[in-house]
């Protein structure tokens, strides 16, 4: 499926703790919600039953569902949980005695209960049913129908609030429940697909039957779901070279239409190795004692169920996509909405890695240059959701396709550069893997790991890419001296970012047609470097393989440097409204800026003190001129367009 500049250091915890406990460390913003009682933190799920009845022709839903618990604070007096507002509560029993005080407050349902004590179990199973709001893609459960298969389909996408609109639960991201079983009774004309290993399929008579779904790892409530429909299901194996031989089922529920199989059959087969490529990158798939599956439906893109992804089409980047989830997102899920990067960053990033070692480097190029470009599409915002920012009002803030997706994955891709050591790289997402199975994490947990295994000091990275707004520009001279390129690089910025430090790849291309690839660290916003180049630099470019994302203003090639050639450098050029003046060496005299037209007529003047001054020049027309810096030592003249 689909910042704030500095960390809260009380959010950092042990690097190896796998669960967040809800009374713990991870403050109050983490996971609460304003719409929902703060009852709801009082437990800990361990178990969902959903025993329930659905349809491919309506979207009425109901049934049983039990919720077992372990209670977290003393005194425990109140039940809670979340059911929306439009379906009926038929029935609390809770621990054997059915119980009818409770109160409906939203679509919170808080439900008295005898005191209990830390560590206490119960059982809650609440009687339910009706025909929930649908429309939209956020909806909790949709119906549709396929005219081209001639296929009527029901399917579930609770991401990120919407589990209430169709069972009774608790929407707590760092609850995963330890287990679960998706019982689903359906006309004996359908399959219905859920989570975990199907273990059997019982007639309940009149035209019925029940599909028993049951899972055994951890998951999270958004990523219980059912998918309901006239299926016919095209199991295939993958055989991931961790698993020794052993094999990871693919169990795909598709049309059961005459042709649709062989249709789009080299699409669903192309999961195969993608589960065995991401098995070696990563980790052996998480959920390999289960399965992994599709349910095909209408849906406008896919949804990566646990175990079983609904899906609205046989895409490569979708299925690679939704595959990708199954570790990102799923096995290690995010911590808070605000760290929706833990998910969809990274599953866009295995995307990309899908099509660079599968479909070759061209492939991963253009996907990379096609993300990269997005991000630079607008000019701010950041991959990190501020806490305020997060509302089921705004739900396309959290997934936000060229923040939460295409930054968060072009992020990753930056990181890899920096590293500069694949080894270490792919190290770093298998220990952030294995740290974080079955639980769930942040962007700093991330960023801890890694420090960890790649040794490298992460703060600067993350406080611009991660917590950080917008991306460098760059204008950059540069001229020979005897065996030395000279090369000065001025970066500005799109957004608030005030600077990036970073790692950059500098392509020299040769007068006998050979060519070089430079890498530069740069940590101030105006940066000189001196590279032996051995042989004639003719050209230059920036960033060949599209490792980073930057726009660049202008690369301009000195053919004689006189009066102090790094006496100041000024960015962007072409310029919009405002120049940036940045001095090399700065110090406390006062200098004089002066704009003026080619035929060398003052336009404006002014006088500063500071290393760095920006002139806003918003008013002039299009076209060139001059700007000139002078103090009582030193003048020099540069060309700008407007």
């Amino acid at each position: 499926m689909i910042t704030i500049a500095q960390q809260y250091q009380d959010v950092i915890h042990d690097r190896y703790c796998r669960h967040y406990k809800e009374q713990g460390n991870v403050p109050s913003y983490a996971y609460r919600n304003d719409w929902q009682s703060d009852l709801v933190h009082n437990y800990d799920v361990t178990f969902y039953f959903l025993n329930i009845t659905c349809s491919n022709t309506t979207i009425d839903v109901g049934g049983e569902v039990s919720i077992y618990g372990t209670v977290l604070v003393e005194p425990f007096e109140t039940f809670a949980f979340e059911l929306l507002a439009d379906l009926s509560l038929e029935n609390v029993n809770f621990n054997g005695q059915d119980q009818q005080n409770w109160v409906r407050d939203g679509d919170n349902v808080l439900l008295p209960v005898e005191s209990m004590a830390i560590g206490q179990t119960f059982v809650a199973t609440i009687s339910y049913g009706g025909t929930p709001p649908t429309g939209g893609f956020f909806s909790g459960i949709t119906n549709d129908h396929n005219g081209q298969w001639d296929k009527d389909v029901t399917w579930t996408l609770s991401e990120p609030f919407d589990a209430k609109d169709w069972w009774p639960c608790k929407q707590v991201l760092t609850d995963k429940a330890d287990s679960a079983w998706i019982f689903l009774t359906t006309a004996n004309t359908n399959l219905a697909g859920s989570n975990g290993l199907l273990t059997n399929i019982t007639n309940m008579g009149n035209n019925l039957v029940r599909y028993e779904w049951k899972t055994n790892y951890p998951i999270d409530y958004y990523l219980i779901s059912f998918a309901v429909a006239d299926y016919q299901d095209y199991s295939i194996y993958a055989k991931p070279a961790g698993m020794d031989g052993d094999s990871v089922l693919v169990q795909n529920y598709i049309y059961n239409s005459p042709n649709y199989l062989n249709t789009y059959k080299s699409g669903i087969d192309a999961v195969i190795p993608m589960i065995e490529l991401y098995s070696d990158l990563f980790l052996t798939y998480p959920f390999q004692n289960e399965k992994y599956g599709h349910c095909i439906t209408e849906l406008g893109g896919g949804m990566e169920h646990q175990t079983m992804t609904t899906l609205g089409g046989w895409s490569f980047n979708l299925v690679a996509h939704e595959l990708g989830h199954m570790w990102f997102g799923d096995n290690v899920t995010c911590a808070t909405w605000s760290d929706i990067w833990i998910n969809e960053g990274f599953a866009t990033y295995t995307n990309y890695l899908a099509q660079e070692k599968l479909n070759g480097w061209n492939s991963g190029q253009n996907f990379m240059i096609g993300t990269q470009n997005n991000v630079m599409s607008a000019t701010g915002g950041s991959v990190y959701i501020p806490e305020a920012e997060i509302s089921p009002d705004d739900v396309w803030r959290i997934f936000n396709g060229r923040l939460s997706y295409d930054k968060g994955a072009a992020i990753i891709h930056l990181l890899r550069h920096e590293i500069n050591n694949d080894t270490v790289f792919f190290d770093v997402m298998h220990t952030f893997q294995e740290t974080y199975t079955d639980s769930t994490a942040t962007g700093d947990d991330f960023k801890l790991v890694a420090e960890q295994v790649s040794g490298l000091d992460l703060e600067d990275f993350f406080n611009q890419w991660y917590y950080g707004e917008g991306y460098p520009k760059y204008d950059i001279s540069w001229y020979m001296f005897e065996n030395t390129m000279n090369m000065t690089v001025t970066q500005s910025v799109s957004s608030s970012t005030p600077l990036f430090k970073m790692t950059m790849d500098y392509k020299l291309n040769f007068d006998d047609g050979t060519d070089t690839v430079v890498r530069l660290y740069q940590n101030t916003n105006i940066q000189s470097f001196a590279i032996e180049a051995p042989k004639q630099v003719v050209s230059m470019s920036v960033d060949p393989d599209n490792w980073t994302f930057e726009r660049v203003n202008a690369i301009t090639v000195i053919i004689e440097e006189t009066n102090n050639p790094n006496y100041f450098s000024f960015g962007p050029n072409p310029v919009n409204d405002f120049i940036n003046i940045y001095l090399l060496n700065p110090d406390s005299h006062q200098r004089k800026v002066q704009i003026s037209d080619l035929s060398g007529r003052l336009l404006t003047e002014q006088t500063f003190t500071e290393a760095n001054h920006q002139v806003d020049v918003s008013w002039l027309n299009s076209g060139a001129y001059l700007i000139n810096i002078s103090d009582e030592n030193q003048h020099l003249s540069k060309r700008f367009i407007k």
